[in-house]
């Protein structure tokens, strides 16, 4: 089966999970012990908060991804400003002219 391509953009924060497994003889346990650590993608999916763990080799992909996705919403917010001065600019010259009619 082909792997599927990596995603464009992603929404979301690149968390690191910390946790103990409960064993009794790793690393983690006790309370001086090291906790296990993992890269994890936390979003929101139709209103309900998601993490999803990740394999360290997925990092740089989700990063890329995660950095696409910032850039892209800054330039649609850039583009929805430009949209809105024009509208009320045009409305701004619209009230002018009825002014100008008295």
């Amino acid at each position: 089966m082909p792997t599927p391509p990596s995603p464009r953009f992603l929404r979301g924060s690149l968390i690191t999970l910390r946790r103990r497994c409960g064993k009794s003889g790793c690393r983690c346990a006790g309370k001086n012990g090291h906790p296990h650590e993992s890269p994890a993608l936390s979003c929101t999916i139709n209103g309900k908060s998601h993490v999803i763990t990740l394999a360290a080799t997925d990092v740089q992909v989700v990063v890329a991804a995660l950095r696409a996705y910032h850039a892209e919403q800054e330039r649609l917010e850039e583009a929805c400003s430009t949209g809105i001065a024009w509208l009320r600019n045009r409305v701004q010259a619209r009230r002018s002219k009825r002014m100008n009619r008295w």
